[in-house]
């Protein structure tokens, strides 16, 4: 998988291209499955480090297409695609279940607009509703 360092990322993405831009923190390709799904590994503490040796890519850890058809996995290791055993369900779970608590670990708990708002009163919401 060759890459390009971009600022943006494309509209079309080409297969076995690793479009990777630095002022966004994140990697984006189309599944090394040969699917077409659009595959986006943020870079963070939390989800994915990249490492460039100046010639090629790695991306860790490994790429676990989970909630897609192909469920496909594998690495992207100094440029090339290596594919690593399917996980079953119950160690998908707890993959993600990990990764939730690192996240909580790493930044705290984020309340969603919808958990924001159940936690105010009735006025409060009705105010905010009024205003905007």
């Amino acid at each position: 998988m060759r890459h390009e360092f971009v600022e943006f990322i494309p509209d079309k993405l080409v297969k076995d291209v690793l479009y990777v831009s630095m002022p966004f923190a994140t990697a984006v390709h189309t599944c090394a499955c040969g699917c077409g799904l659009e595959v986006v590994t943020p870079f963070s503490p939390t989800d994915w480090s990249m490492e460039f040796d100046g010639e090629v890519i790695s991306l860790h850890p490994s790429i676990g297409n989970w909630s897609f058809p192909c469920q496909s996995h594998y690495l992207i290791k100094r440029g090339r695609v290596i594919w690593v055993p399917s996980m079953s369900r119950k160690d998908i779970d707890a993959g993600r279940a990990s990764d939730r608590s690192a996240k909580e670990q790493q930044f705290g708990t984020v309340e969603t607009k919808a958990e924001a708002s159940v936690k105010k009163g009735m006025w409060r919401r009705l105010l905010d509703w009024l205003i905007s």
